[in-house]
């Protein structure tokens, strides 16, 4: 049975994830900071929760004992925060410490959380990393504005391109997803995908990848993103 790990997995894109790789029978260890909430608990087949806030470490310790060297074939690091209400944190407009506390989350959390569980991923067959981002972190289609949240996507996809190459030689594929503008509380109502559309396309491509994909910018219908 083909197993996979998801942070953030208590609402919206997460709990989509988790939804559907249930109902596929996959093993789901479903991470969030309330796994107990009753959207969570309705999922049916095989799905452990477990409680993870990103940011701490005494969490993360927690969860590795917990899956007691247990393989993960995809490790899916979607937990992750805007910083600043929309329409803030442009120029003129900055939150020192949201700005410090974005980075931590959306970028050395899921980089930690992939050092944590590296042992479990690399023992499974798949060894998939997954990390959801944001068309937002492309530095060649920047508009301006945002910054709080568009460094923060920007420095994870350079993390994770780094460490694409770092891991290549065990076999471990590392990408980088924009999930498209997806009607959840942070993409907001009037957003075009439903987390269905979003879940469903990326899964697909997630199923595909190989080792050649590594180091890959991909939207969620398995198009290429400029960096």
């Amino acid at each position: 049975m083909p197993s996979v790990l998801i942070t953030g997995a208590s609402r919206g894109l997460g709990l989509e994830f988790a939804r559907q790789y249930a109902a596929d029978g996959w093993r789901v260890f479903a991470c969030a900071r309330d796994p107990e909430t009753p959207e969570l608990r309705k999922i049916g087949g095989q799905v452990s929760r477990h409680r993870l806030d990103v940011c701490n470490g005494g969490d993360l310790s927690a969860l590795k004992s917990e899956l007691n060297g247990e393989s993960v074939d995809v490790l899916i690091n979607n937990a992750g925060v805007y910083g600043q209400p929309r329409g803030r944190g442009g120029w003129g407009d900055i939150d020192d410490e949201a700005w410090a506390q974005t980075m931590r989350v959306n970028v050395t959390a899921p980089i930690r959380v992939t050092d944590a569980l590296i042992g479990n991923v690399e023992k499974s067959e798949r060894k998939t990393l997954v990390y959801i981002s944001s068309r937002m972190g492309s530095i060649a289609e920047n508009p301006g504005g945002s910054y709080v949240y568009r460094s923060s996507k920007a420095a994870l996809n350079s993390a994770v391109k780094g460490l694409s190459a770092d891991l290549k030689a065990k076999g471990i594929i590392a990408v980088v997803f924009h999930p498209g503008w997806v009607r959840t509380d942070m993409g907001g109502p009037n957003a075009t995908l439903s987390p269905t559309q979003s879940i469903t396309g990326m899964r697909n491509v997630i199923l595909g990848l190989t080792p050649n994909d590594t180091g890959r910018f991909i939207n969620y219908d398995g198009t290429a993103i400029p960096w």
